[in-house]
């Protein structure tokens, strides 16, 4: 208990001067987090995007500095001391306490300039929104877009983004934003593919492009329009799925707006098998009021509307943004 007492004052002292934050020792603060939830400096220095030498040095000051040592370094990696982890939950809250101030400082932000992070899927950038992202760049010049491109859900409450556009159907109840569209999946292979098979007469003599199924007959193809045919090739990457169907390695499910763009594809059927959700443009609560967030949401949601029917599968056109992929 007197570690524990010890260590969240030592903290408060450190992280917090009267109402003034001290920027290097936060950051200490937050080498020293990064480290243990990661478990070694490497992964840490990843998830900080800093170099593994930098986080080595800072922890090790930040020890000197505390007169503590907070991590045992092992072989396999870091583990806390018994100090360590007394410290975390303490840290966990002064970090919970900091970026809910940083929250509400950037909510009363007025200006059309500064920087956004925003994160969202990879193909709904390459293959749907890059150009209306250079667009919105055009029209707000002062503010610089920094892209997150992952499938992983990003903290927005931790303001690991600012700005988030998900495939979900349950968004968070800490968000605010709105649902933009119900992309629809369809079932596409080259057309050349399709001229040596014949689907209609031999669909078990096709193949599947599959997720990593463990069974030769998944429900998703129980489902399908194809049932007798046979998962054969895997890959976990829908671009992939998508270049594989290209190349004639058989059938894919694929989002329509990824499929009809391209002339070499077919699509058979859309698909009720599979859903991608729901495309959901999201903020925290305390992000809403904040000039930059409020014009890139309004900007994206116009961009959405004017993808619509590629997205919900009502168009077989080619559009810009997918000119390369033919």
């Amino acid at each position: 208990m007197m570690v524990r007492c010890f260590l969240a004052q030592d903290l408060l002292n450190i992280c917090f001067n009267s109402a003034n934050m001290h920027r290097m020792d936060w950051d200490n603060l937050r080498f020293f987090l990064a480290v243990a939830r990661k478990g070694s400096i490497r992964a840490a220095s990843d998830a900080l995007l800093v170099n593994h030498s930098t986080v080595s040095r800072r922890i090790n000051a930040f020890e000197t500095k505390l007169g503590v040592r907070l991590f045992e370094r092992l072989t396999t990696g870091y583990a806390l001391t018994p100090a360590g982890e007394e410290m975390v939950e303490s840290a966990q809250r002064i970090e919970d306490e900091v970026v809910k101030l940083d929250r509400q400082v950037i909510g009363r932000d007025a200006q059309l300039n500064g920087v956004l992070r925003v994160t969202m899927p990879g193909p709904l950038v390459t293959h749907l929104l890059i150009h209306d992202l250079a667009n919105f760049s055009k029209a707000y010049p002062g503010i610089q877009l920094e892209l997150a491109i992952s499938d992983e859900e990003f903290n927005l409450k931790k303001r690991e983004a600012d700005v988030a556009i998900r495939l979900t159907s349950s968004p968070p109840d800490y968000l605010i934003g709105r649902q933009i569209a119900k992309p629809a999946k369809g079932i596409y292979a080259s057309k050349r593919y399709l001229e040596q098979h014949e689907p209609d007469r031999h669909a078990e003599q096709m193949q599947w492009l599959g997720w990593e199924d463990s069974v030769p007959y998944p429900q998703w193809v129980k489902e399908s329009d194809f049932p007798s045919t046979p998962v054969f090739h895997q890959t976990d990457n829908v671009l992939v799925q998508l270049e594989a169907a290209k190349a004639g390695m058989g059938m894919a499910i694929l989002p329509c707006f990824l499929g009809d763009p391209v002339s070499s594809l077919h699509r058979l059927a859309v698909t009720s098998s599979t859903t991608c959700g729901e495309i959901w443009i999201l903020t925290h609560r305390d992000l809403r009021a904040t000039a930059r967030v409020r014009a890139f949401t309004h900007f994206m949601v116009e961009a959405f509307e004017h993808h619509r029917d590629l997205l919900e599968g009502r168009r077989n056109t080619s559009s810009p943004a997918a000119a390369h992929t033919k």
